[in-house]
Parts: C-alpha cells; sequence; structure tokens
C-alpha cells in the first residue's frame, strides 16, 4: 500500500464520516483512527486530524515502525528521538496541556508528543519507564528522523 492509497482512505474517511478503519493484508496491517485521544467531540469533524499507527512494517513507511528509545551510554540517560520527519508538538491542541513536563514519569505506553507528517497526526510513545528529564525541541518545530526529543532517566 502506498502513501496515495492511505490518503484515498483518509478522505474517505472525513467524507463518509468514517472514525476509524482497518485493513490487514499478510505482512501487514494499517489501522486509522480520526481524533486524538478519542476526543472527537470536542472538535468539529472538519478540524479533525486523521492518527495513524502502523503495527508491521509495511514498504512505504519504515520511519514509523521505528524504535523511538535508545540508550545514550555516556550519561545512562535514554533518548526518545523522532521516528520520522515533521512537525513536533508537546499537546493535542493548542489550548490544550502538554502530554508531559519535566519530571513526569512515563512507562513505554505513555503518548508523549504528536508529530505532524503530511497532515497526518502521529502520536509518538516513550517506548520506555522513567522521568523526563529534559524537553529538547519547542512545540511547533520541524523535527528529522533521529533527532533527540526527550531526555529520560531510566527507572
Amino acid at each position: 500500500m502506498d502513501l496515495k492509497d492511505i490518503k484515498a482512505i483518509i478522505d474517505l474517511m472525513k467524507k463518509n464520516s468514517i472514525t476509524e478503519f482497518e485493513l490487514e493484508e499478510k505482512d501487514s496491517k494499517l489501522r486509522l483512527k480520526r481524533g486524538l485521544n478519542g476526543g472527537m467531540a470536542a472538535q468539529p469533524a472538519e478540524e479533525m486530524m486523521p492518527v495513524i499507527s502502523m503495527s508491521a512494517p509495511v514498504a512505504m513507511a519504515p520511519a514509523i515502525t521505528a524504535p523511538a528509545a535508545v540508550l545514550v551510554a555516556s550519561s545512562g540517560e535514554i533518548d526518545i528521538k523522532s521516528p520520522m520527519i515533521g512537525t513536533f508538538y508537546r499537546s493535542p491542541s493548542p489550548e490544550s496541556a502538554a502530554y508531559v513536563e519535566v519530571g513526569a514519569e512515563v512507562s513505554s505506553e505513555t503518548v508523549v508528543c504528536i508529530i505532524e507528517a503530511m497532515k497526518v497526526m502521529n502520536e509518538i510513545k516513550a517506548e520506555v519507564k522513567g522521568v523526563i528529564t529534559q524537553i529538547l525541541v519547542e512545540s511547533g518545530k520541524p523535527v528529522e528522523f533521529g533527532q533527540p526529543l526527550f531526555k529520560v532517566r531510566p527507572i
């Protein structure tokens, strides 16, 4: 499945008010869900952005399945790195609180930020258990693949 097909599915979801879509093929699975953190009632449908998650590697998006956390040997802290190129956001909307702050305890399933890539909002999880010690990127700024976003002290 290529990016053009995914965009067409997203357009159909918007036009037909579909909130979730899932497609499984022999070696990949694509799941699209509109809205952020189930907050669809809080925003008009035309303002919602799709959230994309892929559970198996697919040819067009190897960065989405890349691990976000990598151990930094010298300090013992872990970097949560960007798995893609896009725009970094610390909160689900401008008026919402940030997902995490310095000192926040995170688990492997904790969403720490969103990266917008090609009008798709991608939730980034910590993938490690620890405490946030530094936030390295300002909200609304572009990020590169592999760029450190947060530092975490493992617990």
